[in-house]
């Protein structure tokens, strides 16, 4: 596979592996997005620090009012870290 589609069946196991732990398996709970975000994206979000962060990003992420986290909702979380890390990256080097 290529490096993009590597990163692209990282992502979807990545998902999945939070998702199947309760409830709907193609949509994270709230326990299971704090999950994630706090061991996969720790460097990135400082959910630690902040105990409303989960309840932000929730709401923020959650567009369609659920109180869950489907696939396409997780994906516009990552696409926005990342375009926040180029941005980061671009103008400190």
């Amino acid at each position: 596979m290529s490096k993009l589609e590597t990163a692209m069946d990282t992502l979807i196991s990545v998902f999945h592996t939070y998702s199947e732990r309760e409830g709907d398996k193609e949509k994270l709970s709230k326990r299971e997005l704090k999950d994630l975000l706090q061991n996969e994206l720790g460097e990135f979000l400082e959910t630690q620090k902040d105990a409303s962060s989960v309840d932000k990003i929730m709401k923020e992420l959650d567009e369609n009012g659920d109180g869950e986290v489907d696939f396409q909702e997780f994906v516009i979380l990552v696409a926005s870290l990342t375009v926040a890390c180029n941005s980061f990256l671009s103008e400190n080097s």
